[in-house]
C-alpha cells in the first residue's frame, strides 16, 4: 500500500482553488486540502503532515514570502511550488517533478 501524500494548496480563487483540490484527489494516493488565507493556511499546517504545498496564482509576494519562511521553520523537508494554472497534466506533472526531486 503506498503512502499517502497531503498536498496544501493556497490559492486566492474559489473556482480554481477547488478544481486544483479536485485534480489532486482524483489520483489515489493524493490528500489535497484547499484553503484561500494564510491564516487557514497555517492552522491546518500545523494540525496536519503536508509533503508538499502548492502555492496558486494571485497571492501577494509578500505573503508568498511570509508563507514560504513559515513552512519551512515548522518543517525544513517541505517541498513549495509555485502553480499558476495551465491544466491538470501540468498540475499532475509538477506534483510528481517536485516529489522526485526531493526524495532523500
Amino acid at each position: 500500500m503506498m503512502e499517502t501524500i497531503n498536498i496544501l494548496y493556497i490559492g486566492r480563487h474559489l473556482e480554481i482553488l477547488a478544481t486544483v483540490v479536485r485534480l489532486i484527489n482524483a489520483n489515489d494516493n493524493w490528500n489535497g486540502v484547499g484553503v484561500m488565507n494564510d491564516e487557514e493556511a497555517k492552522e491546518i499546517f500545523l494540525r496536519k503532515d503536508f509533503s508538499l504545498v502548492l502555492l496558486g496564482s494571485g497571492i501577494q509576494e509578500e505573503s508568498e514570502t511570509n508563507l514560504c519562511a513559515f513552512f519551512n521553520n515548522q518543517n525544513p523537508n517541505i517541498i513549495i511550488v509555485q502553480h499558476y494554472g495551465g491544466g491538470s497534466g501540468l498540475l499532475k506533472s509538477e506534483i510528481l517533478d517536485a516529489l522526485e526531486n526531493n526524495k532523500n
